[in-house]
């Protein structure tokens, strides 16, 4: 799974890395840079799925342009940007994954790749202590800027057994399902499995409102909810709604006390979300179908479905997790994000700019609280643990959390901590 997120002249970043837990939070005013974080897990996983960098950043076809596209993917006024990740395979073995572009004549092509293991040495009570060592399974040469293609050199300890590849595409997604050495193949399964498996979820509810075809997986906009759901074997799909059903009758628009979906038309290969509701003691309950329902309720069931239906150990991302929800339920959302990730093994990074999730989330998730910010005196986007920030203390005094992000104090003690450092 991955537990760093690491970017280097990306977007409005200099250097920074985004640590990722079970479940992580990503705060900041707007402009901050939380989106430009986001969009770079975005483009790791286009890239792991066969996209040509160019095209991974403009769009193509149905696949929107990453924010921006190819002419700010490198911080200006620079041409080159790098991101990666860590990923831990296991509790002693660590992938550390790095991929550098270079932005030319409106296109984007690759200029080094890296992929490293890292063993650790395991202490008494099992726990991962020092570095045991290291080996880079891949790197690249340097190649020449018209080049069309690269030398990777992959671990034959020695030099490095030399593979001529494109630099329209990301050397991981090249070698995938070759055959290679094994400590290669094992490095390059770990990787492009755990970036092929983030999965960015922008519910739009207007989109949800529709019949949607049945489908095996839940669209980024989640306008095909109803369909996934529809299309899951009966056992799986009466386990889900009863789930769905457990928590919408938690919320405070109405009375549900039914969420499912169901087949419709002639072919029965279309669906429809339905909740029923209860607000008479008699007479059967009536039934509101996807098109009646609130904007909040349908952003809430498309993140629950996306939590029910991903694979395990996946990375979920929810920008702006709480939009449209009433304040009152800030508990019940965490409880779920929560809850059923760690039941489903799903990591779920989020950001957020309401102060009653932050206040609900108490003192507890200070360490999992990561806050994006920009510095004084360049302006680069930087990104700093919440438990990192000296004055906390002080600050936490001064009431809970999400009253301090809504009044702006994190950031100016931010602000004044880099003016600070910066002129001694």
């Amino acid at each position: 799974m991955i537990t760093e997120l690491r970017l280097e002249n990306w977007k409005s970043y200099a250097q920074a890395t985004l640590h990722i837990d079970a479940l992580s939070v990503l705060v900041g005013t707007n402009a901050s840079g939380k989106s430009n974080a986001l969009d770079a897990l975005l483009l790791l996983n286009r890239l792991a799925s066969g996209a040509i960098l160019t095209s991974a950043l403009k769009g193509e076809g149905t696949q929107a342009p990453v924010r921006g596209g190819v002419d700010w993917a490198a911080r200006r006024p620079g041409s080159f940007f790098a991101i990666g990740v860590v990923c831990r395979a296991d509790e002693l073995t660590d992938y550390e994954y790095r991929l550098e572009g270079c932005i030319a004549e409106n296109r984007c092509e690759l200029h080094a790749e890296y992929l490293t293991r890292i063993k650790y040495r395991q202490g008494k009570n099992g726990e991962r202590k020092s570095v045991a060592g290291s080996i880079k399974l891949l790197r690249t040469d340097t190649c020449t800027e018209n080049s069309p293609t690269i030398i990777a050199r992959l671990y034959n300890e020695k030099q490095g057994t030399p593979r001529q590849c494109s630099r329209s595409h990301a050397v991981l997604f090249q070698l995938d399902g070759q055959k290679l050495r094994q400590e290669i193949q094992d490095g390059v399964a770990e990787v492009i499995s755990a970036l092929r498996k983030i999965f960015i979820l922008d519910p739009i509810p207007s989109h949800m409102r529709q019949f949607s075809p049945l489908s095996d997986r839940l669209e980024p906009d989640a306008s095909n909810i109803a369909g996934v759901i529809a299309a899951l074997p009966a056992d799986k799909q009466q386990e889900i709604e009863a789930v769905l059903t457990r928590y919408a009758s938690r919320l405070p628009e109405r009375d549900i006390r039914r969420v499912y979906a169901e087949t419709v038309g002639k072919f029965n290969s279309d669906a429809m979300l339905y909740c029923e509701e209860h607000w008479q003691e008699s007479g059967p309950p009536p039934t509101v179908d996807a098109r009646g329902m609130s904007d909040g309720t349908l952003r809430f069931l498309a993140i629950l479905t996306a939590l029910l239906t991903r694979p395990a150990d996946s990375l979920l991302v929810i920008e702006e997790v709480d939009n449209g929800l009433h304040p009152s339920r800030a508990h019940l959302l965490l409880d779920m994000l929560k809850t059923v990730g760690a039941q489903r093994g799903v990591d779920v990074l989020v950001t957020t700019h309401n102060p009653a999730l932050l206040d609900a989330m108490g003192t507890e998730m200070v360490p999992f609280i990561t806050v994006a910010s920009r510095d004084p005196e360049n302006g680069h986007s930087l990104l700093t643990l919440l438990e990192d920030i000296a004055r906390l203390p002080k600050l936490l005094a001064q009431g809970p959390i999400g009253r301090l992000s809504s009044q702006g104090l994190i950031e100016q003690s931010l602000s004044e901590s880099a003016s600070e450092a910066a002129h001694g």
